[in-house]
This record gives structure tokens, sequence and C-alpha cells, in this order.
């Protein structure tokens, strides 16, 4: 069977600096997929390399479409979902509208909607009208999570959800991305400290200067010391 995703000696670039250096990666359908490795490893550019949004070349097959002649707006009608870590939700307009915006109009595509928003993210329906700028950070992880779901995608990008939230909120975030495992979204979780990671994902790659480094399931990265020391800064 192939995979949802197939990256293969992905190299990405930003002007002349080279960040990826022959990333290989697959992603099944439904499957959660950690991406972890220090600042500077790539982690981002390679989301960004997959969502048409940085100079790249090399293999991008997603469910037997090549992404590479892809514009980004392309890519995201093709099936891929991507929550950057900035969250980038629209501050002025109401939450609704920011849900609005991300709402598919493939008539084919019915796997998300507006209430489903709301049975997911009870805050969203409850702060509808608010404008998304007065949110907290975990309720604009929320909206920014609620949009991309919207959009129906197949497989979700999800670049560092828990960072800068407070306990409590990384686990509604992490509750909420178990979810979607259990609908048969597949997921890209990139983190650095791997504070979901473990409980969520299927597998977990580790990526270091620019290419994945080990690829394995989170009990077979736990008896790997030595990536854990020399990619992911703990002993």
């Amino acid at each position: 069977m192939h995979p949802l995703l197939e990256v293969a000696n992905l190299r990405a670039w930003y002007g002349a600096s080279q960040v990826l250096h022959g990333v290989d990666l697959r992603i099944g359908a439904g499957e959660v997929v950690a991406l972890a490795g220090r600042n500077g490893s790539g982690r981002s550019t390679f989301a960004k390399a997959l969502m048409s949004m940085v100079a790249a070349d090399g293999t991008r097959r997603f469910a037997g479409t090549d992404l590479a002649p892809l514009r980004t707006f392309e890519v995201a009608r093709a099936g891929l979902g991507y929550v950057a870590e900035q969250r980038d939700i629209f501050p002025t307009l109401s939450v609704d509208d920011n849900l609005r915006l991300g709402m598919t109009k493939r008539r084919e595509a019915t796997r998300f909607t507006l209430a489903d928003a709301h049975t997911l993210f009870p805050i969203l329906r409850e702060r509808r009208a608010a404008r998304a700028g007065v949110l907290s950070g975990g309720e604009q992880q929320m909206l920014a999570l609620a949009r991309a779901l919207l959009g129906n995608p197949a497989l979700l990008i999800v670049d560092e959800p828990a960072e800068g939230l407070s306990a409590p909120m990384a686990a509604r975030v992490g509750a909420c991305l178990r979810t979607l495992r259990e609908r048969g979204v597949a997921v890209l979780l990139i983190e650095q400290r791997l504070a979901l990671a473990p409980q969520l994902a299927d597998r977990i790659a580790v990526m270091g200067h620019g290419r994945i480094v080990f690829d394995g399931t989170p009990a077979q990265l736990a008896q790997r010391e030595d990536v854990a020391r020399d990619w992911l800064g703990v002993g």
C-alpha cells in the first residue's frame, strides 16, 4: 500500500542558504508522526517545504499527487492542513469569521463542519463573536487548529502546538489531536521537547542538520540514548 505522504531527497533553501539536505519521510493514512529535533535542525522548514512556502526540490507526493509544482493554496486544496507555530489568526476578525475563512467549498468534503469545531472546542462556541485577538494563547491555538480542520485535511501539520501553553491547556490540545487520530486524520506533529508526542505518536522521526537521523516508535527512541544525547539535547 502506498503511503499517504511520501518525501524523498527533499532539499530546501532560504535564498542561498540550504537548510534541508535530503530528507526522506513517509506517513501513512491516519498515522501520527512526530518530527523532533533541536532548534535550527530544519523541522519548520520541512513543513514549509511541504506547503510550497520555501524553495525546494525532491520528491513530495501526497495521495498520489505531485506537490512540487503546486502553489500553497493548491497544496491545501489537495488535502494538507498547516498550523504554523505563530498560529497566524486574524486578530481583528471574530472567532467564527476566522473559522469560516478555513472552510472548504468542495462538496465532497464533509468530514468537519463549523458545528464539529464548536463541539471539539467548546470555548470557541462560547466566544464565537469575540475578536480573535483577545483570546488567550491556548484559545488562539485551538482556533488555529479548528480553522485548519475546516479545510478537511487528510494530513494536518501542526508546528509546536503546546509551546507556551499551560499544562492544562496543552492537555486540551493533546486531547484534540487524539480525537483527530480517532477520526482518521493523519498528523505530522512538530515538537522540540516532545511534550505531546510520546502519548500520541505512532512514530517519532528525529531531524538533525537538515536530515532524518532516526525514525522509529517512541519505545525504540527511548532505548536510543545516543539519539537523545546527540540530536535532542537530553541525556
